[in-house]
C-alpha cells in the first residue's frame, strides 16, 4: 500500500517532495521543498513574491487550518487612482483593462510578496525537517540549471487574451527577465533550453540560512525597496515588514455524505461551497456526465457563484462578506430552484468586449496521514525582475476593481479576490479527497467539476482529472475542445452563447489525491507536465 503521494503540475517538483517525505520529513516539509522547486521551474506560475493559500490536516495533532496569504495593496495606493484609466473588464471576470496596462505588467502591478513568509511560518509550527534541508533541491536547479518543459514553452508563448498583456512580453520586460528566459534574438527560450538562475540560488542560499528574514527586513528588502522607488513601483520595505499571514479556520459544508472544507474569502472557498450546495440538490448522476443537462444545471451553478463573488466577496478586513449566508442549505435551494425553472443567471461585465494560469498546485499525503494542498501563485506576473536577486514579483494589482466603493475596489493594505480554493474533503470524519488547481478565475470551476467526477461519479482521481471540462464565468459558456459539438449546439438551441477553446485539456489544471480503503491514487492534470509519485 503506497504510504504517501505527491502530486504536482512539474516533475521536478513532485520529485522533490517524494524525496523529502523518503528522508522523513512530513507532509509540511514535503510540500514546502516542493513548493521551492516550482518557484525555480516554473518561474511564471509561483514564486517566493506571489501568494496562495495552504491547508494543513494533521490528524495526530487535531490540527486544521489554512495559511492564507494573499498579497496586499501597498500602502501607497489610493483607491481612485486608476478609476479615469478604465477601458474594461475581461469577460472570465480576471482583471481589468487598464490604458497603458499599468495594473497588469511593470513596477506598479505588484502587491506585497506573501508566499516566503507562509512557507517559514507553517514549517515553524508544524514542520519536522531542519529548514534549511528543505532548500536543497530548489537551490540545485537554480544554480546548476533546468530544462524548459512542453508546457512550460506553450505558457511563455501565450498571447494576450480579453485584453491582458502576452506572457512573451511579461519574460522581456526587465533585462534581468530577458537574459533568464529567453534567446538571443528576444524570443521565449524554446523545450530544451536550459536555465541556470545563479542570482536566485544565491537568494535561495541567502533565506536558507538566515531565514524569511533575510528577504522581509534583511538587505534584499533594501534591494527591492531600491528598485521599486527607481522605477514608480507602489510597494516599500515598510510594507515587507508589516506584512503578516492569516491563520483562519477551514470553510465547512456538507455535500451528501461529505464534509468539504476549503479557504476563507477572499480565497475561491466560498464560490465552489456555494456551487456544491446548489448542486446537491440534483441527482447529477441520473442527468448524466456532461450532458446537455449536466452541463445547463451545473454551468448555472457556476454563474450564480460567480454573480455572487462579483458582487460580495472581497478582503473580508475591508468587506461585510456574507459567507454563512452564500453557503447556507436555503439560499443554495433558492438557487437550485432558479435552475429547476429554467432561469439563467445574468453576469454583468464591464465594456467585456475585451484564461489566464499564472498559478500551481501542491497535493500532498504522508504515511502518517497529514494532508497538505497548496495553491500559490503569481497572478498576472508583473515581469519584473530586479538585479541580482532573480525571481518575478506577482503581478496581483491587475485584479483590483478600479472603480472604488465596490467589493473588489482598491484600498492600501487589501488583498483582492482570488478564485485558488485547495480543498479537503472529508467521509465519516476520514480525508477522502485532497485537490486544488492553478486556473485563475477558473480554479473553482475546475476544482468543482473534478470533486463531482470523484463523489458522485465514482472516477478514479486520474480519471476525474482528465475528462472534459466547461466553464461560465460570464454569460457564455465555454467548452473544451473535447465537448461534443452535438451537446453544443443542443446548448446554442437552449438559448446559451457558448465559446469552444482549441484546448482538449482547458479550464484550469486540477491535481488531487484519492484516499481510499485501498491506498493513494494521485491525479496530475493531462494539461500539464505534472506527475504524482507514491512513497
Amino acid at each position: 500500500m503506497k504510504k504517501g503521494m505527491v502530486v504536482t503540475p512539474q516533475p521536478e517538483a513532485t520529485e522533490a517532495g517524494r524525496d523529502i517525505l523518503a528522508v522523513g520529513g512530513n507532509a509540511v516539509d514535503a510540500a514546502i521543498a516542493t513548493a521551492l522547486v516550482q518557484t525555480v521551474v516554473d518561474p511564471l506560475m509561483c514564486g517566493i513574491a506571489g501568494f496562495g493559500s495552504l491547508a494543513v490536516y494533521l490528524p495526530s495533532k487535531k490540527v486544521h487550518t489554512y495559511y492564507d496569504f494573499h498579497s496586499p495593496a501597498p500602502s501607497g495606493v489610493r483607491p481612485d487612482m486608476w478609476e479615469a484609466l478604465i477601458e474594461g473588464e475581461a469577460r472570465d471576470g480576471y482583471g481589468f483593462v487598464l490604458k497603458g496596462n499599468v495594473n497588469d505588467i511593470g513596477y506598479q502591478s505588484i502587491c506585497v510578496p506573501a508566499s516566503l513568509k507562509a512557507y517559514a511560518e507553517a514549517h515553524r509550527d508544524h514542520g519536522k525537517l531542519p529548514w534549511e534541508e528543505l532548500f536543497g533541491a530548489a537551490i540545485g536547479y537554480a544554480e546548476s540549471g533546468w530544462n524548459v518543459r512542453p508546457h512550460v514553452h506553450s505558457f511563455w508563448t501565450e498571447e494576450g487574451t480579453m485584453g491582458r498583456v502576452g506572457n512573451a512580453e511579461r519574460i522581456a520586460f526587465t533585462p534581468a527577465a530577458r537574459e533568464l528566459y529567453c534567446r538571443p534574438d528576444g524570443s521565449p527560450k524554446r523545450v530544451g533550453d536550459r536555465v541556470v538562475n545563479g542570482d536566485y540560488g544565491a537568494v535561495l542560499r541567502a533565506i536558507a540560512k538566515r531565514g524569511a528574514d533575510a528577504f522581509y527586513r534583511g538587505e534584499i528588502a533594501d534591494t527591492i525597496d531600491a528598485d521599486m522607488r527607481a522605477h514608480g513601483g507602489f510597494l516599500r520595505r515598510s510594507d515587507l515588514e508589516a506584512f503578516h499571514i492569516t491563520r483562519n479556520e477551514p470553510l465547512s459544508r456538507g455535500y451528501r455524505n461529505f464534509r468539504v472544507t476549503s479557504n476563507q474569502a477572499p480565497g475561491g472557498g466560498i464560490m465552489l461551497l456555494e456551487m456544491l450546495g446548489a448542486l446537491e440538490n440534483f441527482e447529477l448522476r441520473a442527468l448524466g456526465h456532461n450532458t446537455v443537462a449536466y452541463i445547463r444545471t451545473v454551468a448555472e451553478a457556476m454563474k450564480s457563484a460567480t454573480r455572487d463573488k462579483d458582487r460580495f466577496i472581497g478582503d473580508p478586513s475591508f468587506v461585510d462578506v456574507p459567507t454563512e449566508r452564500l453557503i447556507s442549505k436555503e439560499y443554495c435551494a433558492e438557487i437550485a430552484g432558479a435552475i429547476k425553472r429554467g432561469e439563467k443567471a445574468d453576469v454583468a461585465r464591464f465594456n467585456a468586449g475585451l484564461p489566464s494560469k499564472e498559478t500551481t498546485q501542491v497535493s500532498i499525503c504522508d504515511a502518517e496521514g497529514n494532508c497538505v494542498s497548496m495553491t500559490h501563485s503569481l497572478g498576472m506576473p508583473s515581469g519584473v525582475i530586479t538585479d541580482g536577486l532573480g525571481f518575478m514579483y506577482n503581478g496581483c494589482m491587475g485584479v483590483f476593481d478600479p472603480r472604488p466603493g465596490r467589493a473588489g475596489s482598491l484600498a492600501p493594505g487589501k488583498a483582492r479576490f482570488s478564485s485558488i480554493c485547495p480543498s479537503i474533503i472529508f467521509e465519516n470524519d476520514k480525508p477522502v479527497l485532497v485537490i486544488g488547481a492553478p486556473g485563475a478565475t477558473q480554479i473553482a470551476m475546475g476544482v468543482l467539476q473534478v470533486t463531482l467526477n470523484v463523489l458522485d461519479f465514482g472516477m478514479t482521481m486520474l480519471e476525474a482529472v482528465s475528462t472534459p471540462r466547461f466553464s461560465a464565468t460570464s454569460n457564455v459558456v465555454d467548452l473544451s475542445n473535447r465537448i461534443p459539438r452535438s451537446v453544443e449546439r443542443e446548448l446554442v438551441g437552449l438559448g446559451y452563447q457558448t465559446a469552444r477553446s482549441p484546448l482538449s485539456h482547458t479550464f484550469a489544471w486540477v491535481h488531487g489525491i484519492k484516499i481510499t480503503s485501498d491506498g493513494l491514487e494521485g491525479g496530475a492534470d493531462p494539461a500539464t507536465d505534472g506527475m504524482a509519485l507514491p512513497v
